[in-house]
């Protein structure tokens, strides 16, 4: 098992330096055994054979889960399940990336450390043994609300941010089905807006790259606030999100980049489980060990 997860990770690697051309993963679970371990163990002069049918192990637990990597040097992608990377649903949490860029740059909140108070009649308090639940109830700063993925914060800012303005970012920030027509305090849990895994991973080489109609310095506090981890050879950001799909479905996103030292690499992760707790720790942990596999952060 050991020697096979090593040979899966070099194969990923050699895969990724060479710019191999992503295809979807659907041809590895169909083709026969010694046709996929072929692939895996091609030597380094057909290393441009290997596909992204190699990320299928990943999803083991999750077969109906999708993955799009985007190498911003070589301007290449890398995709698990194609059809469904193009599939759009609610981005859930991961829209606050977007929802702390307009709250900042529309003036509704100043900063990072901007508080708010939480109501507790308003939005009354549960789950208080299950994280991130139990870390919301009680006054929260951007910064926080971000980390602790606090719902009832962002609800607060999209209310200050009011529902013309808030659907005119939306719009030009090209987000997605860019549908805000929903509850201004709700469109993005479950409602009218969706996104594609594509899309995600657009954003935010858009985000990344300054190039959306915000000002930089909104850009540069919510790239602040997005980091995850900081190492030595790399530096991890992104945002989690997740939600009901209908009875007994639960999509779980992680959606941001890796720096390292000689190139950015751009993620979304989606999957699906019965449960949100089953989605919880996994949308994060397979994305590290793909990550790692491939060679930019350390596992």
């Amino acid at each position: 098992m050991r020697l096979r997860a090593l040979l899966l990770t070099a194969s990923l690697l050699l895969a990724a330096l060479a710019c191999a051309k992503p295809t979807g993963a659907d041809t590895a679970r169909d083709a026969p055994p010694s046709q996929t371990a072929a692939a895996v163990q091609a030597p380094a002069a057909q290393a441009r054979e290997v596909s992204a049918a190699d990320l299928a192990p990943f999803f083991k637990d999750h077969p109906t889960g999708a993955f799009v990597l985007y190498d911003l040097k070589r301007g290449r992608r890398l995709r698990y399940n194609e059809a469904r990377c193009r599939e759009r649903f609610s981005p859930f949490s991961t829209f606050k990336i977007p929802n702390s860029l307009i709250g900042l740059d529309s003036g509704a909140i100043a900063d990072a450390e901007f508080r708010i108070k939480w109501d507790e009649k308003k939005y009354p308090a549960h789950s208080r043994d299950t994280l991130p639940f139990s870390a919301w109830w009680e006054d929260q700063t951007l910064r926080t609300a971000f980390k602790r993925s606090v719902v009832w914060y962002y609800r607060e800012l999209a209310l200050r941010v009011g529902e013309q303005k808030m659907r005119d970012y939306v719009r030009k920030l090209r987000y997605g089905n860019e549908d805000a027509t929903g509850p201004v305090n709700n469109f993005w849990l479950n409602s009218t807006l969706k996104v594609s895994a594509d899309e995600q991973v657009e954003f935010l080489r858009r985000f990344y790259k300054d190039e959306l109609p915000v000002s930089k310095r909104s850009t540069a506090i919510v790239k602040e606030i997005m980091t995850l981890e900081e190492t030595p050879d790399y530096r991890l950001s992104g945002k989690t999100g997740g939600g009901p799909l209908g009875e007994g479905r639960y999509l779980g996103w992680f959606v941001g980049y890796v720096e390292t030292k000689e190139n950015t690499y751009f993620f979304a992760t989606e999957i699906e489980g019965p449960t949100y707790l089953s989605i919880r720790d996994d949308r994060i942990a397979l994305t590290k060990r793909i990550l790692a596999g491939l060679g930019y952060i350390k596992s």
